[in-house]
C-alpha cells in the first residue's frame, strides 16, 4: 500500500477503531486514533485491529513519531506489540529512528501488588518477543528495536491534589504540543485525556472517563473533541451484573454527558467514539444533540476528519 501521509499538508484525525472492549460486540475495530500532522502521525491507544487499520489508512511506520496511552485497560493497549513489530525497520517501510510511547505510570495506590505501568509494559513486550526481534535484526538487517522504542511514564499530579484537575504538558516536538489531564475512570488510576495542538488547530481525546470538569478545561476551545460514549440501556436490558453496571455508570459517559462536556469546553466539533454497548448512529447523535448544538459525528473505523490544511485558517486566529 502507498504511504499517503507524505502527500498531504494539515492536521487530520483518523478514528482507526471506535469500539470499547474487551468484548467484541460489532464490526468496528478496537479503540485507536491517529493524529496526522503534515508528513508524520501520532497514535492514541492501540486497540484490537489498529495495526491493519493504520495500514489501510496509508499510515506507514516510517512516518510514526509517538504513541500515547490513555490508561492500561487491555482494550487500549492490546495491539501495541503488533503495531511495533509490524512497523519496524526498512523491510516493512517502518520506523528506523527512535519513537516514543507515552502513558501512565503504575497506580500509586496499588499497595503490594506492584502492577505494571507503561515502562514495564513496553519492556515486557520487547522481552516477550526478544527471539523474533533478534532474528529479524540479524536476518533482515533491521536496527535493534530496543534502541528505537522509548517508553516514558507521565508524571501525573497526585490524586486529590490541587493540581489534579489542571492540564500539564507531556510531549512536544516541532509539529505538536501534547497536554494531558487526569480524568475519572475508577478504579483505574492514572487515567489520562490528551490534547494535541499544532499550527493548524487542536484535537482533544477524552480517553475513558465519567463526565469530567477537568476534561472540559483541557478541551477549552478545541477544534475537535473525541469523546467516549456508553449506552447504559444496552447493559441494563441484558441482565449484566450489578458490579458491571456500576462500573459502566461510574466510569463512563452517556452521549448526553459528552455533549455537556463539549458545550462546557466550547468545542467546535464533537466526535463520538469508544462506543460501549450497541446502538445505531441516530441514537448516539440525538442523545449528544440534546445537550450540545454544534456539529456531531458518530465515528466509524477509518473515518477521517480534517482540522485544517493551512495554518492561517486556524480557528480563533
Amino acid at each position: 500500500m502507498t504511504d499517503t501521509t507524505s502527500a498531504q499538508r494539515g492536521m487530520d484525525l483518523i478514528t482507526l477503531g471506535v469500539a470499547a472492549g474487551p468484548a467484541i460486540r460489532g464490526p468496528e475495530h478496537g479503540i485507536a486514533s491517529a493524529v496526522v500532522v503534515d508528513d508524520v502521525f501520532y497514535l492514541v491507544d492501540f486497540g484490537i485491529g489498529c495495526t491493519r487499520a493504520a495500514g489501510e489508512a496509508g499510515l506507514r511506520g516510517q512516518r510514526f513519531r509517538a504513541g500515547f496511552i490513555t490508561h492500561l485497560h487491555s482494550d487500549h493497549v492490546i495491539e501495541l506489540p503488533g503495531f511495533l513489530l509490524w512497523n519496524w525497520g526498512r523491510p516493512v517501510n517502518g520506523f528506523s529512528t527512535p519513537v516514543d510511547i507515552i502513558g501512565p505510570g503504575p497506580d500509586p495506590d496499588d499497595g503490594t501488588r506492584h502492577l505494571a505501568g507503561t515502562d514495564r509494559l513496553v519492556a515486557s513486550v520487547l522481552d516477550a518477543f526478544s527471539y523474533d526481534i533478534a532474528i529479524r535484526a540479524g536476518d533482515e538487517d533491521r536496527p535493534p528495536l530496543a534502541d528505537l522504542v522509548r517508553a516514558s511514564e507521565v508524571a501525573a499530579p497526585a490524586r486529590g491534589s490541587a493540581a489534579a484537575g489542571e492540564p500539564f504538558e507531556v510531549y512536544a516536538d516541532e509539529r505538536i504540543t501534547v497536554t494531558a489531564v487526569l480524568v475519572d475512570h475508577p478504579p483505574v488510576h492514572p487515567a489520562l485525556a490528551y490534547r494535541f495542538d499544532s499550527a493548524y488547530g487542536s484535537i482533544t481525546f477524552s480517553g475513558d472517563t465519567a463526565e469530567s470538569a477537568s476534561l472540559a478545561r483541557l478541551a477549552e476551545g478545541t477544534d475537535i473533541l473525541v469523546h467516549e460514549a456508553v449506552n447504559l440501556g444496552f447493559y441494563r436490558s441484558r441482565g449484566f451484573s450489578a458490579a458491571f453496571l456500576a462500573h459502566q455508570e461510574n466510569s463512563h459517559t452517556p452521549p448526553a454527558g459528552a455533549g455537556r462536556i463539549a458545550k462546557a469546553a466550547g468545542a467546535r466539533r464533537l466526535v463520538l467514539s469508544h462506543f460501549a454497548g450497541l446502538a445505531d448512529a441516530q441514537y448516539w447523535r440525538a442523545e449528544a444533540a440534546s445537550t450540545y448544538d454544534g456539529p456531531i459525528d458518530v465515528a466509524t473505523s477509518g473515518a477521517r476528519f480534517s482540522v485544517a490544511t493551512d495554518p492561517a485558517v486556524r480557528a480563533g486566529t
